[in-house]
């Protein structure tokens, strides 16, 4: 029986994809694993027990991941289950930019109660016309599991897409509508688009190739069509705050959507702030904890890793027992586990190794021998930080 703890609300959805040899509450102590979704975990002391954590959605900041990855706890995130909650609100956040939307239904709010309110409308909203998306250069910054659906939903709206990402998959470019023009540089971006979305990781780096922290700055804001449109439906630490009050102020950006409110941008004119709503929906919530629940029982059952952000993927069937050892990504270690199964007189049927920066993760299929004893012995050896037998 694996003891799952649960440190936020868990669609009933994701639950049922653990069985009956599951017990699941949020006043389990000492878990196998646990479920998380917005809990910060950086101060929680974890338990011997616990093998795994899984984050109903993308992004893994409020877990500690180098602690516990050397602790031998791996961490698993939903890529792409609410990606089309977010490409969603990102389409309507174009729409709410380019019309003043917004500003329009709060004015209604100040005449509701006006008996010529009708009249007063008309009257009154032409200070609230805008510009249609059709026709319009959209540019989007990371084509993944967010970007690239919302540049082919943008071509079927008739907009001219421009996207760039020098680190795209190829599942993600055979899935790219061909309209899309491909541009090998941020700067084409910049400098040609008329609305430009965000839809990277963060990523600091000493290199702006490669960093994407504040790359929306006032270097690369000076560089844009005066009126851009800017959207931040991924981190908010993408944009420049203090450049963007700059440019909203000058006009030089016309309108910035940012689903990441903050004490800065929250009061900002000029500001569409969204209260973190991209993976909002219901249909979200039920595909990230589905598939953060598949990812444990795939992982305590089978020792399969898929979506690890702190160690690497793994899969392997066995026709034995299964050794599976969560190790330093240094030398020699993998030549010790295999002499640990050769001394105690087992055989390898299989092996699988792959490696993460400075984590490693191994699978080996023993037959003929105890592979309990082995695991035991293999627990000394320099390097490795945990291990585990299944089957």
């Amino acid at each position: 029986m694996f003891q799952v703890q649960t440190l936020n609300k868990i669609s009933p959805v994701g639950l049922a994809q653990l069985g009956e040899n599951y017990q699941v509450a949020d006043t389990v102590e000492n878990p196998d694993a646990i479920l998380v979704r917005s809990a910060v975990m950086h101060e929680m002391e974890f338990g011997d027990n616990l093998l795994a954590i899984a984050r109903a959605g993308a992004g893994v900041n409020n877990i500690p991941l180098d602690r516990c990855a050397e602790e031998g706890i791996v961490v698993f995130n939903t890529p792409g289950a609410n990606a089309n909650g977010v490409k969603e609100l990102a389409l309507a956040g174009m729409l709410l930019a380019s019309r003043d939307i917004v500003g329009g239904i709060n004015w209604v709010q100040t005449i509701k109660t006006e008996e010529t309110v009708a009249k007063m409308v008309e009257k009154g909203k032409s200070k609230f016309a805008g510009t249609e998306i059709k026709g319009k250069k959209l540019g989007i910054i990371g084509l993944g599991a967010i970007g690239g659906p919302l540049g082919n939903a943008a071509i079927h709206l008739g907009m001219e897409v421009y996207g760039c990402d020098p680190y795209i998959s190829v599942e993600a470019a055979w899935n790219l509508s061909r309209a899309i023009h491909h541009v090998n540089t941020r700067e084409e971006i910049f400098k040609n688009c008329d609305i430009i979305s965000v839809h990277t990781p963060l990523v600091k780096n000493a290199d702006p190739n490669i960093a994407t922290e504040k790359m929306i700055n006032a270097d690369t804001i000076a560089m844009m069509k005066d009126g851009v449109i800017i959207l931040n439906f991924a981190r908010d630490l993408l944009v420049d705050d203090e450049a963007m009050e700059a440019a909203l102020k000058s006009g030089k950006v016309r309108k910035y959507v940012t689903d990441f409110p903050n004490a800065k941008t929250a009061g900002m004119e000029g500001v569409i702030a969204i209260p973190h709503l991209g993976a909002s929906t219901e249909e979200a919530e039920d595909n990230c904890a589905a598939m953060a629940a598949k990812e444990l029982v795939d992982y305590l059952e089978n020792g399969n890793i898929k979506n690890s952000v702190n160690f690497p993927n793994a899969e392997m069937n066995a026709v034995g027992s299964k050794i599976c050892i969560l190790h330093k990504n240094v030398p020699s270690v993998i030549a010790s586990l295999t002499t640990a199964i050769s001394n105690a007189g087992g055989n390898i049927e299989n092996m699988v190794n792959a490696s993460r920066k400075d984590y490693a993760y191994t699978m080996i299929d023993v037959t003929g021998a105890d592979a309990a004893a082995i695991a035991e012995g293999m627990k000394a050896i320099d390097g490795v930080i945990r291990v585990r037998v299944i089957g």
